[in-house]
């Protein structure tokens, strides 16, 4: 079984492989507090990553061995998220008195009726959630597989890199748990809020409720398609544009004919998926709109949003309420930060 929700020995190391980049953070707590001791964001060669699966080891392997190099962690363990469409959820309900072995065991015998794969294609593990219905004799347990082969191929890369993998995580509960650590500082009416994270070429739109995920939908659209727009609209290199994006030296017109379409896009679309969530779900609100993810920062993203869905957006910062080593690039981090949320997450699977 890969360890889902055990705690590990010593600290680990977050690393969070995305299609555009690796990132790797380590987290230590001092005096009550998260710090950041260790941080690297390195690019990855464009198709390494490709639908969320890793089809070019060597170039992953080489990036996590740059960010283990700049960041230089203290610790040599590693737990690494897999993508939420890679993993299976179901919640049953098993006797309260089982110890873990004999639930797992059960699990197995059961796991055929929950998991549409071969069972030795599989892994699995499982926790025991809180009760609300305060039963006595029986408890809620969330059961998450996925099939094995995603799991060795991020296990591979990081051994290759040096690293021991000690725990798989998910992506979305990864975020839940990077969103905790700064959920208080958001408006006390904020309970349902959609987090809209901006990658390279897919954008997640994610529902927590209470900080608990209630919906998730992936689109097939992020920030290269700018880069191509911009490439396109000023006949530059895909490099250049690039370049010219990230360092906001375009001509006065890239607002208007480039960017406000691109931003309206993402509103279209983030309308669709909410219409999608209040239709099939008991939800007819929300209350508050995180931005994640590398193209969060975009000039003016957030005000345009905020306009056009009504709603009040900012951006996600999951260390508001950290402190940093004096080894962590301050600025680079700030810039970076809501492109973090799941490398945080992931790390901060040493506390529990």
């Amino acid at each position: 079984m890969f360890r889902f929700n055990r705690k590990p020995k010593k600290g680990l190391v977050g690393v969070d492989i995305s299609s555009s980049s690796v990132k790797l953070l380590e987290l230590s707590v001092k005096n009550g507090r998260y710090v950041v001791n260790s941080y690297a964001s390195v690019p990855l060669a464009e198709g390494s990553v490709v639908d969320r699966n890793i089809v070019n080891a060597e170039a992953v392997t080489e990036a996590i061995e740059a960010a283990i190099q700049e960041a230089n962690p203290a610790s040599d363990l590693a737990v690494f998220a897999l993508p939420t469409t890679h993993v299976i959820y179901k919640t049953i309900d098993m006797d309260r008195n089982m110890t873990d072995d004999e639930r797992e065991i059960q699990i197995r015998l059961d796991a055929e009726q929950y998991i549409p794969f071969p069972l030795d294609e599989v892994s699995l593990d499982f926790e025991v959630l809180a009760d609300e219905l305060g039963r006595t004799d029986r408890v809620k347990t969330r059961l998450v597989a996925t099939r094995t082969e995603n799991v060795d191929t991020r296990n591979e890369v990081l051994i290759y890199a040096g690293l021991t993998p000690k725990v798989a995580d998910v992506e979305n509960l990864a975020l839940e748990r990077a969103y905790e650590t700064f959920s208080d500082m958001l408006p006390i009416s904020a309970k349902t809020v959609v987090v809209i994270d901006i990658g390279e070429s897919m954008m997640t739109i994610t529902v927590l409720n209470n900080g608990e995920t209630v919906y998730t939908k992936e689109q097939m659209f992020g920030g290269k398609q700018l880069t191509l727009d911009i490439q396109s609209h000023y006949g530059l290199s895909y490099p250049d544009a690039e370049q010219a994006k990230r360092n906001n030296t375009l001509a006065e017109d890239y607002y208007f004919a480039v960017l406000e379409p691109f931003m309206a896009t993402i509103a279209q679309q983030v309308r669709r998926s909410l219409q999608l969530f209040f239709s099939t779900s008991q939800y007819t609100e929300i209350d508050h709109v995180l931005l994640a993810g590398g193209s969060a920062n975009l000039k003016g993203l957030a005000k345009y949003l905020q306009d056009d869905l009504n709603y009040r957006v900012t951006t996600a910062n999951p260390f508001l309420q950290m402190s940093f080593s004096p080894q962590v690039n301050l600025q680079k981090i700030k810039e970076d930060a809501p492109a973090l949320m799941v490398a945080c997450g992931v790390a901060l699977r040493s506390f529990s």
